[in-house]
């Protein structure tokens, strides 16, 4: 089972690539903290706007906050984003160095970041081995019976962890989460062509 999907995954995203835009470190944090309830594609756009506004840490930490929020209000929950943001330049700046820390334990202290977001980070900008779970990842998993529905994103990273080699895990994530994106979607996920058919335990419901 775990052959073909993987087989499949490799036929459909032979290079997956995160499809979120930066430049820096902070600029892939800051993306991916926004990226929470949104599309990449939205972000994308506001974080085209932000980055070009406010090019420098010091900038975004020195931003009036109502700028902020107008800017970031199509990614929703612009209050409490912009506020992260301004945070997170301000803690980058005076604490670090303007340079985002490595450390898994000293990332979850800033404001709007999980454990989600600290595995998409280490992943993609340092190229750590680690398995991020987002809505994707948890829906595609759960549908083909790695994962019970019933268990929540810890679990469900832990059981991927093990399924996968770990070497792949960062590559692993990005296709399900780009499957997810593209194929096996919330709403009217494509099962009719879906090489994946005889395994899914969604089948029924979706033919």
């Amino acid at each position: 089972m775990m052959s073909k999907f993987e087989d499949y995954l490799d036929e459909l995203f032979p290079n997956p690539r995160c499809e979120l835009n930066y430049s820096k470190d902070y600029e892939l944090l800051i993306a991916i903290v926004l990226s929470a309830q949104s599309t990449d594609r939205q972000v994308n756009k506001v974080t085209d706007t932000l980055f070009r506004k406010f090019p420098l840490l010091t900038d975004l930490s020195d931003a009036d906050i109502f700028e902020l929020e107008k800017i970031l209000r199509p990614v929703g929950s612009y209050h409490k984003k912009a506020s992260y943001v301004k945070e997170i330049s301000y803690k980058l700046l005076n604490e670090f160095n303007g340079i985002v820390p490595r450390d898994r334990e000293i990332l979850l202290n800033f404001p709007g970041v999980g454990r989600k977001t600290i595995n998409v980070f280490l992943s993609e900008y340092y190229h750590e081995s680690c398995f991020a779970v987002d809505t994707h990842v948890s829906r595609v998993l759960k549908r083909l019976g790695i994962a019970k529905k019933s268990d929540n994103v810890y679990i469900i990273e832990r059981k991927a962890m093990k399924k996968f080699l770990k070497e792949e895990w960062g590559r692993r994530h990005l296709q399900i989460v780009l499957f997810g994106r593209y194929y096996c979607k919330a709403i009217k996920p494509c099962c009719k062509d879906c090489k994946l058919v005889d395994i899914c335990h969604e089948k029924k419901k979706n033919f």
